[in-house]
């Protein structure tokens, strides 16, 4: 499906989330610079075909005029006043933000501040850690039928109002082309300026900080607030008049400010900082792990889809590729392949792709088996799957297998009888030792905490003897995989329980020879720790299942992910989870 193409220059000057780096790196060849002067930047910007900034890195006019070969600067973030757009524009060089990537962390951040300047929460928090119990003296105030005044209705703004209204507070909003009757059905109320100003409890600010919004609230709209009001700054530095804003504190005009944002950053000697009726924040509204994340995501997204038009090679590795290029590297169990069909033939949508690795001419298929041969079974050309290319976001580890629902002396006379194999009682302490030493295939606890290694007996191939004790057992059991070998864990957790079988952690080449060799494993042993796993794609199965062919397939699956990810439909979770509907 790829074919070698020209291999683009991508510069990060700012921070930019791992994930969004890797990303363009199966693709791209990346640079990470730092802290370039304007002169630095122009020397180097020449060799570049994409270039990604946040907050600190600027590109005026004299930078992109040096720019030779940029097609496109990304900017992690909704703000675009780091980037003289005009000029970009005239050199044909698109400007991309990931402006919906952080709207729901700065929104969470703005709430915050608010209710840190109600609630006193900066002095609460300082005088107790001072061993001082200042109860009388921090008097808050409630948020409840509270007025919020929002300047600016953009994404982010929104996110504000619908927690707002969570909070029963009264909404009203300015914006420089007024939508009243789309605002009045999200339950907010359109006003003029001096009015939001004038009548408002709260004031949060949500403009760029473009040319013509520097300074945007001053002295005159200051002095509209009530002296009980409270501002609130997370958008920029730059729309506020920071000399104004100190005055209008000095004079009680309001009652506090909250600012993340300054006109100088870092903002170090900055005299509002000091101030007793301001909090502040050092520009962290969008420092969430999520919401770097996906602006990484969506920057990488974009920089990719506009560098690399002519195929449909979705960066996040996924794609359409035939069954018969797919080969599972372990046995099947096929009762649950009966069980999943059941699912398949009463579902709409393809959920989890499996994960494969591209090796030689075809495709190991590492999780994802049932799905494979259900498919197969159906009889579909194609299959969805993550095609895994950066084998350090891979771990291979191991499943253990809870057998249940079978006494245990019929288990272990069953296993007995097996002539592949020979069981010798062990002890927990020396068993691990002992299967290195002995090449021993695994050993099984049973309930009341004996243990016995299993060996395979001379001359014997010693994945066939695998194969076989684990066709015993399973067939004769009902065997459940899990993360835990402690017994007592694991008797609480199933009252049926008759032992635990623990295996050996097998190597990603191994599992490679093994399938290469035309074998394949037993069922439900190896298990695959993948960094970026696709989840709940719900792609249409009668589209994937159709005669059209594979580039018309990946070219939809193309579209679809990229559609969920300009939308805001992904969520990337680092940490491991629980799929209750499996």
């Amino acid at each position: 499906m790829s074919q070698k193409r020209k291999k683009y220059r991508v510069i990060i000057c700012d921070p930019l989330a791992k994930i969004g780096i890797d990303m363009l790196k199966d693709h791209c060849i990346v640079d990470i610079q730092k802290g370039l002067t304007k002169d630095k930047l122009q020397k180097v910007i020449p060799g570049y075909d994409a270039a990604i900034v946040r907050n600190t890195t600027r590109f005026p006019r004299s930078v992109i005029k040096c720019a030779k070969d940029l097609k496109v600067i990304g900017r992690t973030g909704a703000g675009i006043d780091t980037i003289n757009v005009e000029a970009a524009k005239e050199k044909g060089i698109a400007v991309v933000t990931s402006s919906k990537a952080n709207s729901v962390a700065v929104a969470e951040h703005t709430f915050a501040l608010m209710l840190g300047l109600v609630r006193h929460l900066p002095q609460a928090n300082k005088s107790l850690k001072d061993n001082r119990w200042e109860k009388k003296g921090l008097m808050g105030t409630g948020l409840a039928g509270k007025t919020l005044g929002l300047v600016g209705f953009g994404k982010i703004a929104r996110q504000v109002a619908s927690r707002a209204l969570a909070f029963g507070m009264n909404i009203q909003v300015f914006q420089k082309r007024a939508t009243p009757k789309k605002n009045a059905k999200l339950g907010v109320t359109t006003v003029d300026l001096k009015t939001l100003f004038r009548t408002s409890d709260f004031i949060s600010l949500h403009l760029s900080g473009k040319l013509e919004n520097i300074n945007f609230v001053g002295t005159e709209l200051l002095a509209c607030m009530k002296p009980t009001a409270h501002i609130i700054n997370t958008a920029s530095g730059a729309v506020m008049d920071e000399d104004a804003l100190l005055d209008a504190l000095n004079k009680g005009a309001l009652a506090g400010a909250a600012l993340d944002v300054f006109k100088v950053e870092p903002a170090l000697d900055n005299p509002l900082v000091a101030h007793e009726n301001v909090i502040v924040s050092p520009h962290i509204a969008a420092s969430t792990d999520d919401a770097q994340q996906s602006a990484a995501i969506s920057i990488a997204e974009q920089i990719l889809d506009i560098l690399i038009e002519p195929e449909y090679e979705n960066p996040l590795g996924l794609a359409v590729v035939p069954l018969d290029k797919v080969f599972p590297h372990e046995l099947i169990d096929p009762r649950r392949v009966e069980n999943l069909i059941e699912k398949i033939n009463n579902s709409e949508v393809f959920t989890n792709p499996p994960i494969v690795v591209p090796f030689k001419d075809y495709y190991v298929l590492l999780d994802g088996a049932t799905r494979f041969s259900a498919f197969t079974k159906l009889g579909y050309p194609h299959i969805i799957v993550q095609v895994l290319k950066d084998r350090s976001k891979f771990k291979l580890d191991t499943w253990f297998h809870v057998i249940r629902k079978i006494d245990t002396q019929k288990l272990l006379d069953l296993l007995n009888e097996l002539p592949l194999i020979t069981m010798v009682k062990s002890d927990i302490k020396t068993v691990q030792a002992e299967m290195v030493e002995h090449g021993g295939l695994c050993y099984i606890q049973t309930v009341d905490k004996t243990i016995y290694h299993i060996q395979p007996k001379p001359d014997v191939n010693h994945l066939d003897a695998m194969n076989k004790l684990t066709e015993i057992y399973i067939n004769a059991s009902h065997v459940t995989r899990t993360l835990h070998d402690d017994i007592d864990i694991l008797i609480n957790e199933f009252p049926d329980l008759t032992g635990v079988v623990a295996f050996p952690v097998f190597k990603l080449d191994q599992v490679l020879q093994i399938t290469d060799a035309g074998n394949v494993m037993p069922a439900g042993i190896t298990r695959s720790i993948i960094s970026g796993r696709v989840m709940r794609l719900n792609a249409d199965f009668e589209y994937l299942k159709s005669d059209r062919d594979i580039d018309e397939k990946n070219k939809w699956l193309y579209d679809l992910v990229m559609e969920k990810l300009s939308k805001d439909q992904t969520r990337y979770y680092a940490e491991p989870i629980y799929l209750m509907d499996e």
